[in-house]
């Protein structure tokens, strides 16, 4: 958990993968959308492509240079749960109602939570979990 919170525990880094979640790829639109100093903005997703979270892909527009869009990597693409419970986390406790964005079923329209889940697929509440070295209680 703290190996994983050094790679992502700051802002602008946070700010830079919601942006890709939401389908944001090229470097002058999360500059816009996030306001984000370039040197911070290069550097952050220069972090991310470094620890395998995001690849550059080259584009072309007509007229103008070649440039880099910047593309979650499959482990990039594995942090929508932890993405999507640090929301659900704020929406509960900092902003104590609902976020303007939400999650739905794509084929039922209905929001969706993370939850702990057991192998049956029964959900099972915090308070009812406890953390056990692997291989115990597996």
């Amino acid at each position: 958990m703290a190996l994983a919170a050094e790679i992502l525990g700051d802002r602008w880094t946070l700010l830079i993968l919601r942006e890709a979640f939401f389908g944001v790829q090229r470097y002058e639109d999360m500059r816009a959308d996030l306001g984000a100093p370039r040197s911070t903005l290069t550097e952050r997703l220069g972090k991310l492509v470094a620890r395998g979270l995001m690849t550059r892909r080259p584009y072309h527009e007509p007229g103008s240079r070649r440039r880099d869009a910047y593309v979650l990597t499959e482990a990039g693409q594995g942090l929508a749960l932890t993405l999507l419970a640090l929301a659900q986390w704020g929406e509960d406790h900092v902003i104590e109602g609902p976020a303007p964005v939400v999650v739905t079923d794509r084929r039922q329209g209905r929001p969706l939570r993370v939850e702990l889940v057991d192998r049956s697929g029964r959900v099972v509440p915090l308070k009812d979990a406890r953390l056990a070295l692997r291989g115990e209680g597996e």
